[in-house]
């Protein structure tokens, strides 16, 4: 079993989902649930392809984390 971190994004259509450790990997849908459902079948395919193509299949090296930062408040009023 792989891991893989994926990047989900809000559009105006709805939303994108990209992997970073599988360039060209992408998808979208008009929800979340169904762009991950999307995503998913993409990457399984993606993989599937490189197998075939007997390409190494890439680790995951791409790690997630959130940053809170404490906004000055005349920055966030000049920021809307």
């Amino acid at each position: 079993m792989r891991k893989y971190v994926i990047v989900i994004e809000k559009t105006k259509t709805g939303y994108s989902v990209y992997v970073p450790d599988l360039p060209g990997c992408i998808a979208t849908g008009k929800t979340k649930e169904l762009a991950e459902k999307n995503i998913y079948e993409a990457i399984q395919f993606h993989l599937e392809g490189l197998k075939e193509a007997h390409l190494n299949i890439p680790k995951s090296y791409t790690e997630v984390g959130t940053l809170y930062l404490q906004m000055n408040p005349a920055f966030a009023r000049r920021s809307r």
